[in-house]
């Protein structure tokens, strides 16, 4: 029988009754309220935030726009790898700053350097920005490490949760028949991949755990502006090959965005990459950013990337 963890329970109860208060109060769902609702969530219950011992922003220049990194080394005296992190917020919420705590916490998990993006959202910048700038910091990472003067190994890893989970695949499709791109290794959180919003998770998991169908709908609706052709925007459909990087993904049970995890998993797998996929059966969408409640599985989640990583 499927179970929310009971860790979970009582803090989904009263989500839900607090959302079902507001809408009764005329809450109209905005970008400043979704960016709030999840810097507040996160900023509420991943309270540990540990010291790493490099910690700057800087530049990665691009020719539509520079884009903003957070670049956080672990052991500066030591050549380390390289992991770009792309934050989730369904392509309109996250930020370096709002991540900053998971980030660290990559680092010092999986001894790389870590690359935080703040990627362009919508709906001021619309699709394809995002996925500009996603690729654009892949491309042109180098020269940024370079002039930091930084000690770093030229293997390139990319992670991302969610929304960031979708720049993961979209950045690793185009990778694959871009020889000036090599990425070794990818992994994705309960990923956004199919914008056809087209599975059974979708329905089985439409409300109640967080995440909502409605919601994602309406998220999707603020990213694509000029009515393009979604499936074919979608991780989900692009092409997949053999050349694409070794692929960790995790899925959650109760996460609408489920079963588009599973599929990409499948269909990867059969392309000829190598994929190693682990599932969480009582976890909801978003639970990375929920550590006090839920930090056993947090810390699997670091335990494994690293890992698959290393």
């Amino acid at each position: 029988m499927r179970q929310v963890s009971p860790k979970l329970q009582a803090w989904l109860e009263n989500f839900n009754i607090a959302v079902g208060q507001l809408i009764e109060n005329g809450f109209k769902p905005t970008a400043t309220n979704a960016r709030e609702g999840l810097a507040n969530l996160t900023k509420g219950l991943v309270t540990d935030i540990p010291a790493v011992a490099w910690v700057q922003d800087d530049l990665v220049i691009g020719e539509a726009y520079n884009v903003p990194v957070r670049i956080y080394h672990p052991e500066p005296e030591t050549a380390l790898p390289v992991l770009v992190y792309y934050h989730g917020g369904g392509h309109m919420a996250g930020s370096v700053t709002v991540y900053d705590p998971i980030c660290r916490k990559l680092a010092l998990a999986t001894k790389h350097i870590v690359v935080a993006v703040d990627y362009r959202l919508s709906p001021e910048c619309p699709y394809p920005a995002g996925v500009i700038d996603a690729y654009t910091v892949v491309s042109n990472l180098w020269a940024t490490l370079d002039g930091r003067e930084l000690n770093y190994l030229p293997t390139l890893s990319i992670a991302g949760d969610s929304g960031g989970g979708a720049l993961v695949a979209t950045v690793s499709a185009k990778a694959q028949f871009d020889d000036k791109v090599n990425i070794a290794k990818q992994v994705m959180l309960y990923p956004s991949l199919d914008y056809t919003m087209d599975s059974a998770s979708m329905e089985e998991n439409a409300t109640g755990y967080l995440l909502q169908k409605g919601k994602i709908a309406w998220y999707f609706d603020n990213y694509f502006h000029n009515n393009e052709d979604r499936r074919e925007a979608s991780p989900l459909y692009q092409p997949m090959s053999a050349q694409l990087p070794a692929t960790l993904m995790m899925t959650a049970e109760f996460c609408p965005l489920r079963d588009e995890g599973i599929a990409y998993a499948e269909m990867a797998q059969s392309a000829g990459a190598h994929v190693e996929h682990y599932h969480f059966n009582d976890m909801i969408h978003t639970f990375l950013n929920m550590e006090d409640l839920v930090k056993e599985e947090c810390d699997t989640v670091y335990q494994k990337i690293s890992a698959f990583l290393n």
